[in-house]
């Protein structure tokens, strides 16, 4: 009698005969936040061992979490990897955050981090402002506000850029980026990850910039909390406000703050992370 697809469950066909089972530690952590529920949620699989690209696909589909992060150690650094239900991204702020709390929370690193990924050497460090990200700047270049005007619908643009990952808009107000509905299919139609909106917080608010960021075109209609956005919110407003430092509000349903400085051509990010769930994958 032949198996069936269920006799199969919870192990690995390799070769032509052999069955090995496959268990693989991962983690579900709470990324820019203090406390858990909030912030943007994140898987962490740390590996002992490389695994195909495929089969790290679909345990991001299986976790179904905006990202999730896949950690390797190597000789001088940690290789890093991260997916989205749908694809391989290139970069990712909050997965990065959520892995350096899981290396140090779990006792599998002490001291600075440095991890080896797609976007190059991306640094981690613990220091007064809980956990600060080491990242690239992805500076936007202004488009023409038609190019995203379907996009955006009955709400005015006040600029448009783009970089090499993502669109930006300026909306008017801290009140239309929050009240903003997103057409996904016009959204998607832009091409590229996804569209981030963005405005000047209001007089009275705690942070500098309020922002969104849709990415249907990656699987994720709108991500909680996008630490890699902050890579061209950062330099974009630090030109209009005329300061290096500040703090952004990423205004969704679970809503988080993501720090920013601006250092040269990098930006410093940082936030906290709490780790909500951990065990075991079993195929």
């Amino acid at each position: 009698m032949g198996r069936s697809l269920g006799d199969c469950a919870g192990v690995l066909l390799v070769g032509k005969d052999k069955l090995v089972p496959m268990e693989l530690p991962i983690y579900v952590v709470d990324a820019f936040t203090n406390r858990p529920f909030s912030g943007n949620p994140a898987g962490v699989c740390v590996l002992n061992e490389p695994i195909s690209d495929e089969l790290m696909q679909k345990i991001a589909q299986e976790m179904n979490h905006a990202e999730t992060a896949f950690l390797l150690p190597t000789s001088s650094a940690w290789s890093l990897r991260w997916f989205t239900p749908a694809c391989e991204v290139d970069l990712c702020g909050h997965a990065t955050l959520a892995s350096a709390h899981l290396l140090w929370s779990s006792g599998r690193a002490t001291g600075e981090l440095c991890f080896d990924t797609r976007s190059g050497s991306l640094g981690a460090v613990k220091n007064e402002h809980g956990i600060e990200l080491d990242f690239p700047s992805e500076p936007v270049v202004e488009i023409p506000l038609s190019q995203v005007s379907e996009a955006i619908g009955s709400e005015k643009a006040v600029f448009a850029g783009s970089n090499r990952m993502d669109f930006l808009v300026q909306l008017a107000s801290e009140a239309a980026v929050r009240r903003f509905i997103p057409d996904m299919a016009a959204i998607a139609s832009l091409g590229n990850r996804a569209l981030m909106i963005t405005a000047k917080a209001d007089a009275d608010a705690e942070y500098d910039f309020i922002s969104r960021l849709f990415g249907p075109n990656v699987g994720i209609p709108e991500d909680p909390v996008t630490g890699s956005a902050h890579c061209a919110l950062a330099p974009f407003w630090a030109e209009r406000l005329g300061k290096s430092s500040m703090l952004g509000y990423q205004g969704s349903a679970r809503g988080g703050f993501v720090g920013v400085e601006v250092v040269l051509e990098r930006i410093k990010l940082r936030g906290r992370a709490t780790t909500t769930l951990s065990g075991t994958l079993h195929f």
